[in-house]
This record gives structure tokens, C-alpha cells and sequence, in this order.
């Protein structure tokens, strides 16, 4: 019964679908779900620490419900997004234009780039091709080059823009981790190519096929659906990629790795990363709250993920200390004790 839990995510389209049905207020209803309802019940429901036993792991490991599940996701992404952008050209009511745009880019960052990430970590091609394509509705897929081989390497460190510095404002934080993230993206990928010995910017390059297939997109949804609609897919997108660098803005504040005598940085440990246990957020995102463990072991699926007491564990679950970062002052009252208790 525990992997019933992860179908808690269709929550998130079948709000969307309420509000591009619905009119007014009630576009709005993914924000009030999950930003209000959600955090308010993890505010009062225990976090849950406890990991799967022996046997539960290796039934876990084996069963393909996990897999389909995150499959079936990205067919009912592009449903989604080309219903949004066929039918906002058409919508008069600003209000419920506003709503349904965020709801579509609740649906970038929650689908597009978290199950891409997911996707992204696999080592089965066929599956990162499938992460490739949910992170394309999102204008994010230099995420997977600068993620996988930057990211993950210089965590914890000043030489990753995705890694907040103790007392840096939100604000500031998105500016400096999306424009650094895509800069590492392309030295990556370039430094790639020069191992490789061929052209810097050749097809191998996959932040060049990434530009490409873009930009095609964009051309495919100007011709078929109209240049309006071009608009409407860059805000959804802008909105996945600020909930996008929102998370991880609280996924590694002020956690940074020791410098050692000889200038290398000590190894990633469980405790330059925060976690959180509340079980909603846990569901409705994969496991991402589970991230240390997720830092300590790349390619482990996301229900195979563990809690360990050496996490610093945030005080809410991701929903509420979202809506906490924005507000620095607050965040920093909170979260800056812990810093020091870790």
C-alpha cells in the first residue's frame, strides 16, 4: 500500500484541469491545494523518517508501478500544455487567464523538471530521453548537463550557482543560479566535446541539439497554434523555473563543504543538503525532499530513498518553506539556527 501514495501527484492535473475549466477564483485552484491547503496539513500531520525495511526494498526495486508512473506522466504533460496554449488565446477574462498560467506552470516545474530530473538521473537512455522531453515544455533542458556533471560535483561549494549562500535573498538567488546553471550547462558540454575531439558546437554537443529542438518547438507552437501562444508558454515556463530554483534555493542554503588544506573540498556528505520528511511533499514531489540521500547516490530511484539522522531536517515540508523563502527575513530567522545546530 505505501507506493499508493505516490498517486497523490495526479492531484496536481486534476486541479489544473479544474481550472482551465473554471473561470475566475477558481483558476486558481492548484495555488489553493498546494500552497495553502498542503502546507497547513504538513504543519499538523507528523513527518514519517522511517525507511523500507530489507524486503520492502527489494519489492520496491522490482516493481514496474514505480517506473510507469513517472512514464505515464509525460504523455499527460504534453496533453496539458498544448490544451493551455490552444485555448489561453481565447480566454478574455485576465483573472482566470492569470490562474490558469500559473497552473500550467505549476505543472512545468512539479512535472517538467522535477520528474525530468528524475528521468534525467537514469542511467537507461530511453529514460533520460524521456526526461529530456518534460524538461523541453519547461525551457529547462540545460538542467540535465549542469545538474548531472556540475551540480552534483561542486555542491556545497562557491563554484555552484545553485547552492545558496547563508543570507542571500531569494531574489537574488534565481538571477544568479538559473544564468549560472545555464553558463556551466554550455562549458560542460563544450569542455565535452574537446575530450571528445570534435567541434565544440557539433550535434554531440547537447546543448546545441537542445537550442535546436527549442527553438523548433517554439516555430511548431507559433505556426500551429499562433504567435500568441508563444507568450502564454513562456510565462507557464518562467513560473516551473522559478519553483525550479525556489527548491533549490532551500534544498542546500548555507550548507557549504569545507575547504581542505590542499584546496580540495571535502566529499558530499548527507549533511550539505536539507531534507524534510512530511509525507505530502514527500509523495506530490518523488522523494525530493529525501535529497541528501538522493546526493549520496545519483541513479537510486526515487522510492528507494532514505532518511538519515545526519540530514538537517527543515522545520515544514518543501510547500510551506517555499512560501517561507519568500520572505527573507522570516526564512533567515528560522533556518539560520539551524545552520548552526548542524
Amino acid at each position: 500500500m505505501k507506493k499508493l501514495k505516490y498517486l497523490l501527484i495526479f492531484l496536481l492535473p486534476g486541479t489544473v484541469a479544474i481550472s482551465f475549466l473554471s473561470k475566475g477564483i477558481f483558476s486558481f485552484a492548484p495555488v489553493f491545494i498546494f500552497f495553502i491547503i498542503v502546507p497547513v496539513l504538513e504543519l499538523v500531520l507528523p513527518p514519517d523518517s522511517s525507511n523500507l525495511t530489507e524486503e520492502e526494498r527489494l519489492s520496491a526495486e522490482r516493481d514496474p508501478f514505480y517506473d510507469w508512473l513517472i512514464y505515464l506522466l509525460v504523455p499527460i504533460q504534453y496533453i496539458f500544455l498544448f490544451y493551455f496554449l490552444a485555448t489561453a488565446i481565447e480566454t478574455e477574462d485576465q483573472l482566470t487567464l492569470v490562474g490558469r498560467t500559473i497552473s500550467m506552470g505549476l505543472m512545468c516545474g512539479v512535472i517538467g523538471i522535477n520528474v525530468g530530473h528524475e528521468l534525467g538521473h537514469r542511467l537507461d537512455r530511453k529514460e533520460q530521453f524521456l526526461g529530456e522531453l518534460l524538461l523541453l515544455t519547461s525551457m529547462d533542458t540545460h538542467f540535465l548537463p549542469y545538474h548531472n556533471r556540475g551540480h552534483h560535483t561542486n555542491v556545497g561549494t562557491p563554484q555552484d550557482p545553485a547552492t545558496a549562500r547563508r543570507n542571500e535573498p531569494l531574489y537574488l538567488f534565481w538571477i544568479r543560479s538559473h544564468f549560472g546553471s545555464y553558463l556551466q550547462a554550455w562549458q560542460i558540454e563544450i569542455q565535452r566535446m574537446k575530450i571528445m575531439k570534435v567541434f565544440a558546437f557539433s550535434l554531440k554537443n547537447r546543448m546545441v541539439l537542445y537550442t535546436i529542438l527549442q527553438t523548433v518547438l517554439f516555430v511548431l507552437i507559433g505556426v500551429f497554434i499562433g504567435k500568441e501562444s508563444i507568450l502564454f508558454f513562456l510565462f507557464s515556463a518562467i513560473i516551473g523555473i522559478l519553483l525550479l530554483e525556489t527548491v533549490n534555493y532551500i534544498e542546500h542554503y548555507g550548507l557549504m563543504r569545507e575547504k581542505r588544506e590542499n584546496g580540495v573540498y571535502e566529499r558530499v556528505r548527507r549533511s550539505h543538503s536539507w531534507n524534510s520528511n512530511h509525507v505530502l511533499g514527500r509523495a506530490i514531489l518523488f522523494e525530493l525532499s529525501r535529497h541528501s540521500d538522493h546526493h549520496y547516490k545519483a541513479d537510486r530511484p526515487y522510492q528507494l530513498l532514505e532518511h538519515h539522522d545526519e540530514s538537517p531536517q527543515m522545520p515544514s515540508g518543501y510547500p510551506g518553506m517555499m512560501l517561507l523563502s519568500l520572505i527573507p527575513p522570516a526564512f533567515f530567522k528560522v533556518v539560520n539556527p539551524l545552520i548552526e545546530k548542524n
